[in-house]
């Protein structure tokens, strides 16, 4: 269900990230963005974006790359951070892990962001980040 009220200013639009290759990217992200509650938005060629509210996520694979992998440790995106609850967190660490996705910090999870934190740190096959952040953790 889209919300029907106006975004509020300063919230994100969309991000949209290219990828080396779209059908990877999208085996990679589409299970993954549904669990969270987006919504195939858009669909090309080349890319997709699934939708959440008045935010959507772009995975494009750009005929303009200059490379073909991504480095989350060079300038540029680092990683994008979804919250969850507690159980969300637990029920999709391990469905990425099915999916092809790594548990980085295994031997800190789920606090690798320190005690306070419980969160789940995953990279995909392409080397993207995703934090899941559990919202009901004190």
């Amino acid at each position: 269900m889209t919300d029907v009220r106006l975004p509020t200013t300063g919230t994100l639009h969309h991000v949209e990230i290219w990828v080396p290759d779209i059908n990877r990217a999208i085996a990679d992200w589409q299970w993954l963005l549904e669990e969270l509650g987006y919504t195939l938005h858009q669909s090309w060629n080349n890319g997709r974006s699934w939708r959440l509210n008045h935010t959507y996520l772009v995975f494009e694979q750009s005929p303009a790359l200059t490379t073909d992998h991504h480095d989350r440790r060079a300038p540029g995106l680092n990683h994008l951070a979804f919250h969850a609850d507690q159980q969300t967190v637990d029920l999709l660490t391990a469905k990425a892990q099915e999916n092809g996705w790594t548990l980085l910090f295994p031997d800190q999870h789920p606090h690798a962001g320190g005690p306070q934190q419980y969160a789940a740190y995953l990279e995909s096959t392409d080397g993207f980040e995703i934090e899941l952040v559990a919202s009901d953790h004190n």
